[in-house]
């Protein structure tokens, strides 16, 4: 899967807009919610370094927060809801894929996190999953803030989600990273027994959604039989020769 998928920087400029403009106008209410689906590790090295990382996870609650935390906020109509939700979802691409957003602030000696997809897993349950996507801006060295979007698989090779019957996540980060972190364990837990994504995609958004997989869906399909029918055509030629050269020995 991981060589399948290509990255797409503009994803990422777009969730971060949308990211920030949540973070932007938080109030009572989304700060709970915040604080329910984000995690942060802090270490402080010998020589006064400081390492603060924060990781969230896009649980549906959350989303749903967002969204109308920001409705709220800008006195949207209903028609503007659905396009801020839909572009919400189309840059997290839940229908593909698990997206963390991981921030960090290093003060003091850089961290060296490339190639950061060998410095990320994903525990879902006994499955071990590595990042098909991620923010390639930690590939390199890292000094002050710097935040971005990891997307690991959500599905298996049969179709299965890896989420399924799941009730905890945990995302483990190399603590190789640097010297600040060097021989520590970094975690991160959700409990994701709850989450049900599938009720973020109803209204006019999950249609615009549908919409694309399925015309994406429908070009492959038209792709596929156009290679199939020149099999089809390369099969039936060399049928037509078979055929000819058994009737000129059969006249010999």
């Amino acid at each position: 899967m991981k060589n399948k998928v290509r990255v797409w920087t503009g994803v990422f400029v777009v969730l971060a807009g949308l990211f920030f403009c949540g973070v932007s106008s938080f109030g009572a209410d989304f700060d709970s919610i915040l604080q329910k689906w984000s995690r942060t590790y802090t270490t402080k090295g010998e020589l006064g370094d400081v390492l603060t990382i924060t990781a969230t996870y896009y649980s549906a609650e959350y989303i749903e927060a967002l969204v109308q935390r920001e409705a709220e906020k800008n006195l949207w109509t209903e028609s503007e809801v659905e396009n801020y939700k839909y572009e919400l979802l189309k840059a997290l691409q839940l229908e593909e894929y698990i997206p963390i957003m991981l921030s960090f602030d290093m003060k003091g000696a850089p961290l060296r996190m490339a190639p950061f997809d060998n410095k990320a897993i994903l525990w879902v349950g006994g499955q071990k999953l590595t990042p098909a996507d991620y923010d390639r801006r930690f590939n390199f060295k890292l000094s002050g803030k710097r935040e971005g979007l990891v997307f690991f698989p959500r599905y298996d090779e049969s179709g299965k989600s890896y989420l399924e019957g799941v009730s905890t996540l945990r995302l483990t980060i190399d603590g190789n990273i640097g010297p600040i972190t060097m021989g520590k364990q970094i975690d991160f837990y959700w409990d994701v027994s709850k989450d049900d994504p599938s009720k973020l995609y109803e209204g006019r958004a999950a249609s615009r959604l549908e919409l694309e997989r399925l015309i994406r869906r429908l070009n492959q399909l038209k792709e596929q039989k156009s290679k199939l029918e020149e099999q089809i055509a390369a099969i039936e030629k060399e049928i037509e020769m078979v055929e000819g050269r058994i009737e000129e020995l059969e006249k010999e």
